[in-house]
């Protein structure tokens, strides 16, 4: 392989000279890697409402062990810049294909270890400590699980198509959800909730390894081939050291993570919180509700192919502020449709997975363009480490802190906070606001 590398072939040397390029080859291997991420991260997530508050925290009530459940959900996000630091030094001195070997197979064996975990019956408060080191695995592997191939897809997108190509990689969230939630409805709906709490609900962590090994093979046929690596080093899509980054991009590393926190919240805020407040506060069936988020992510789906559409007309820092703007209204009103019986659930959720879907869709767009060639690489990792920490870490916890002492409508502020937090963002840099439109 380092032979190919060092004397590329002449496909490759055509292709890095006029910068033609299979875009359609990278988005597959782009889709394929998000939505087996986002399906690990949401089989986590489901499980994080369903299982571990009666598994782990059977000693308080249900409310409260929930609340311990999103507690230990912050780990992975926090774990991940860490991840990220650890796994661009392997890149730089081993090579792309070792990194994401390793960090791919570590997320496969922590998310399949969770499918083990004893209860707090079994071995005490060590169950928890258990799931925590699991989830602090997680996040250091999704840290190294940055391939760099939705900026090489950005890199070499058509002029006037590149909002359609920024939303390739988002488009592995609803899918991976669409899956994840199917299997925990099959579950539950098949097995009833006494089996399923049993012993139903480890499947899904062995269908998460599983994935994460097709996924590994496919992102690996493209991001190791020579004329990919050509590609790569041509387009200067190599690790920068961390550190050297940080100073140097320190401010577009800020302004990044804060323009998509309005979409990073609402991420949340119509896939984990919603689910936790229905199980704890109503008496809708799970399984029932699990598909109203099916239905919803398919909508979801659909968005963000729009997204691109309107992202080639109207610019990307305009959409993004758009949506933002429209996301601070929902934020005022959605949260209490919730509280309103099925037809509430359901325009709750396709509402806000339409405008998620409009919003996500471009986040990658932002995230990725705000750094010249040298640092795009790493400065794009370290970005959405930090954007999904702010915008998406804590707001299972936050959203259903404020939901319970205050009301539903008090978690809608914090949906409100990362609308503004955006707007925010998109109106203080100029720059940005240059190389988005």
């Amino acid at each position: 392989m380092a032979e190919a590398i060092a004397h590329p072939t002449p496909a490759a040397r055509d292709a890095v000279a006029t910068g033609h390029v299979r875009p359609g080859e990278i988005a597959i291997g782009v889709i394929i890697g998000r939505t087996s991420e986002f399906f690990d991260f949401f089989v986590y997530a489901i499980a994080s409402v369903l299982v571990f508050p009666q598994l782990i925290f059977p000693f308080v009530d249900r409310v409260t062990g929930t609340l311990y459940s999103f507690a230990l959900f912050p780990l992975a996000f926090l774990a991940r810049p860490i991840g990220s630091q650890i796994f661009l030094a392997i890149d730089r001195r081993h090579g792309r294909g070792t990194k994401l070997t390793i960090a791919l197979f570590l997320l496969g064996t922590a998310t399949v270890s969770v499918g083990f975990l004893p209860g707090y019956n079994e071995v005490g408060i060590a169950s928890a400590v258990i799931l925590a080191i699991l989830r602090i695995g997680q996040g250091i592997a999704l840290g190294g699980a940055w391939d760099g191939l939705a900026s090489l897809l950005a890199l070499n997108a058509p002029e006037k198509r590149r909002g359609w190509y920024a939303m390739v990689p988002q488009l592995g969230a609803p899918l991976g959800l669409i899956v994840a939630s199917g299997l925990f409805a099959f579950f539950i709906g098949t097995l009833g909730f006494d089996d399923f709490f049993s012993w139903g609900w480890r499947y899904p962590f062995f269908v998460a390894f599983a994935i994460n090994v097709v996924a590994l093979f496919a992102r690996l046929r493209i991001s190791v081939a020579p004329e990919y690596n050509e590609l790569f080093k041509a387009r200067e899509l190599t690790p920068s050291p961390v550190i050297a980054t940080v100073k140097a991009q320190w401010h577009n590393i800020i302004i990044g993570a804060f323009a998509p926190l309005a979409s990073f919240a609402l991420f949340h805020m119509v896939t984990v919180f919603p689910l936790s407040w229905v199980a704890l506060f109503t008496h809708e069936s799970i399984t029932r509700f699990l598909m109203i988020e099916i239905v919803g992510a398919a909508f979801g789906v659909a968005a963000i192919v729009v997204s691109g559409l309107l992202a080639d007309r109207i610019g990307r820092r305009s959409l993004l502020g758009y949506t933002a703007a429209a996301i601070a209204a929902f934020s005022g009103f959605a949260p209490q449709l919730l509280d309103a019986g099925g037809a509430g659930e359901a325009v709750f959720m396709v509402t806000g997975f339409i405008l998620l879907g409009l919003s996500f869709g471009q986040s990658s767009g932002a995230v990725t363009n705000n750094f010249p060639k040298r640092a795009r690489y790493t400065g794009a990792a370290l970005t959405s480490d930090l954007a999904w920490l702010f915008g998406a870490g804590f707001a299972p916890l936050a959203a259903l802190v404020l939901a319970k002492n205050f009301g539903l409508i008090a978690a809608g502020g914090y949906l409100l906070s990362g609308a503004l937090g955006t707007l925010a963002a998109l109106a203080l840099n100029s720059e940005l606001a240059r190389r988005l439109d």
